[in-house]
């Protein structure tokens, strides 16, 4: 019979030999691994959920924040050579410009079914995590409901001469403005520029801006995301700004913050974890109730005071084709608005 203490002595030599061999360090490795976002969602807004989703998963999650577009840049720009897992865009062009160039992998269908079809791509190899809606704000002080225009295209009358306000360097306006060239083609969306340009349209340089000078009273009307008036009503109230949607055109259009999984990654399953717990209740609700913004889970209701994702009459367009941002800022210089 071997002896047992003779048999244990002998485990820990193998043991300490593996080790000296390298298989410790790689096993250790495999215990260590860490998820690798690329996340154009700032920190603010994510970073308590990516702190929950770190316990509530068991991972280990390291973030790299930035503008969604220089991210996309740095992406394509060290292809193989990637670390990165998961992309967190901003918007749909950016993830669009990644499907192009194979950058991407497809995401599981259990996954995919989770949001409606017209907010993930055609391919499958991204989709939506929260929803974004464009639309028109004003000072109710200044402006009665009445008065406020149909169509984006009524903003370049004489009567808004002066009082419109856009982000033409704004990220969220330059996909408004895709979106236009896609629905409406180059000329068409390049004369609308011109017009607003010539109409004095005024220059913010974000959103939360375009809102403040709602409120002073600077503006009457301002082309912005939903989301941001919330902001504003949270501290106060009675803040004399409300949302106007315009019906089926570029101004009243969906857009999303989503993900896409890289090709670089060799997380498939951990990957696919964090993008269920994004789709999750819990998760969704933080969308909702920390952001202001849609939920795109099927099922979950609006956020409070907004008006449901399903009553927007939203223009139908395919996100992916938001990907030619440079097309866009091309026609933007050549209005001169940038």
């Amino acid at each position: 019979m071997i002896d047992r203490k003779f048999l244990v002595a002998g485990l820990v030599a193998l043991a300490t030999t593996l080790t000296s061999f390298g298989f410790g360090e790689i096993a250790d490795a495999r215990q260590k691994r860490t998820l690798i976002i690329y996340s154009g969602r700032s920190e603010k807004l994510i970073g308590p959920l990516i702190k929950q989703a770190r316990r509530d998963l068991n991972l280990d999650i390291k973030v790299r924040y930035g503008k969604t577009s220089q991210l996309a840049i740095a992406l394509l720009e060290e292809g193989k050579n990637s670390r990165a897992d998961l992309f967190f865009a901003q918007d749909a062009g950016a993830l669009g410009a990644l499907e192009r160039r194979r950058r991407t992998l497809p995401i599981s269908l259990r996954l995919l079914n989770k949001v409606p079809s017209r907010f993930r791509s055609p391919w499958g190899n991204w989709m939506g995590i929260s929803g974004r809606a464009r639309v028109i704000d004003y000072n109710t002080k200044l402006v009665r409901k009445s008065q406020l225009p149909k169509s984006i295209w009524e903003l370049t009358k004489s009567k808004w001469r002066g009082k419109v306000a856009w982000a033409p360097t704004n990220g969220s306006f330059q996909s408004f403005v895709t979106a236009m060239r896609v629905l409406y083609g180059e000329k068409k969306t390049l004369e609308w520029l011109k017009a607003m340009k010539a109409n004095g349209a005024r220059k913010y340089p974000k959103n939360s801006a375009i809102v403040k000078a709602l409120g002073r009273g600077e503006v009457h009307l301002g082309l912005v995301n939903h989301y941001y008036l919330a902001r504003f009503k949270k501290t106060n109230p009675r803040f004399p700004v409300a949302h106007h949607s315009t019906r089926g055109d570029a101004g009243a259009m969906i857009n999303v913050a989503g993900v896409a999984v890289l090709r670089t990654t060799d997380q498939r399953k951990d990957v696919e974890t964090f993008i269920n717990y994004l789709l999750s209740r819990k998760a969704q609700r933080y969308f909702s109730e920390k952001t202001k913004e849609y939920p795109l889970r099927k099922g979950m209701k609006s956020p409070k005071g907004q008006i449901p994702l399903y009553r927007l009459n939203s223009p139908r367009i395919n996100l992916t084709k938001l990907h030619s941002l440079e097309q866009t800022l091309n026609l933007l210089q050549e209005a001169g608005v940038i």
